[in-house]
């Protein structure tokens, strides 16, 4: 079922000021333009004063810039920021991309499917990818976010960001998450097959907690190596992860 939504927000993008939802994620809510030429990404928490958010867009821009640079141009796209006021007066600052719609999250890849010359594809990809990524961590202590993490609306994300889901939260971030069956890579269909990195946030923590998340995240690739092969060879990947149960109202 379509969402649309209407903010002032999307004036210089939509004339209606509607655009419809697709997608949502820890902090960001994604949605699509009428032509469904590009998608807007929006941090609504983030939003400020025209000083804070061109502040916000510059640093943005840099960790994009900086990502994109890590896993080269095969691997990427390119990113555009724009500054606006939405309804309420504030200022936000929107992310805009290219919408990708010949192509899916590695989340809903059914691997069984694929032929063994397009699983080898896929692993060398994955492979190219975390080795990069760890090159890039041991130059700069940074590296991108390559799992990401899915909301189906502002309420669920909102819900799943409380103190008591931090069990749920720990769970999902060092067991049931992997990266063939990441949000944040999409597969390009046949016959290109191209993995394609959509999300270029930082960490917005202390220095502390960033050397813990890496250093799990390094830790938790090797994992990912076992799984990776093991889809290689046989096609096999663990289950998706089923969405949290929660009260509604």
């Amino acid at each position: 079922m379509t969402r649309l939504y209407a903010d002032e927000v999307f004036a210089p993008l939509d004339r209606d000021y509607h655009v419809e939802r697709v997608a949502g994620g820890n902090e960001t809510e994604v949605y699509r333009t009428d032509d469904q030429a590009y998608v807007i990404k929006l941090k609504s928490d983030l939003g400020g004063t025209v000083a804070d958010s061109v502040e916000l867009a510059r640093e943005m821009r840099f960790a994009a810039e900086r990502f994109t640079e890590c896993l080269g141009s095969n691997h990427s796209i390119p990113s555009y920021y724009l500054i606006s006021r939405d309804s309420d007066g504030h200022v936000q600052v929107l992310v805009l991309q290219p919408f990708l719609a010949q192509a899916r999250q590695l989340y809903d890849i059914d691997y069984s499917t694929l032929s063994k010359a397009e699983r080898v594809c896929i692993a060398s990809q994955l492979r190219d990818i975390i080795s990069r990524s760890l090159v890039f961590y041991r130059n700069t202590g940074s590296m991108p976010d390559l799992y990401g993490r899915t909301s189906t609306s502002k309420a669920e994300r909102a819900h799943l960001n409380k103190t008591h889901m931090l069990p749920w939260r720990l769970w999902s971030f060092l067991v049931r998450r992997n990266l063939l069956r990441s949000h944040n890579l999409m597969l390009t269909d046949a016959p290109e097959r191209r993995i394609i990195l959509v999300d270029y946030d930082i960490v917005r923590r202390s220095k502390l907690y960033k050397r813990v998340y890496y250093a799990v995240r390094w830790f938790l690739f090797w994992r990912d190596h076992t799984l990776i092969e093991l889809m290689r060879r046989s096609g096999f990947v663990p289950k998706r992860q089923k969405p949290s149960k929660k009260k509604q109202g």
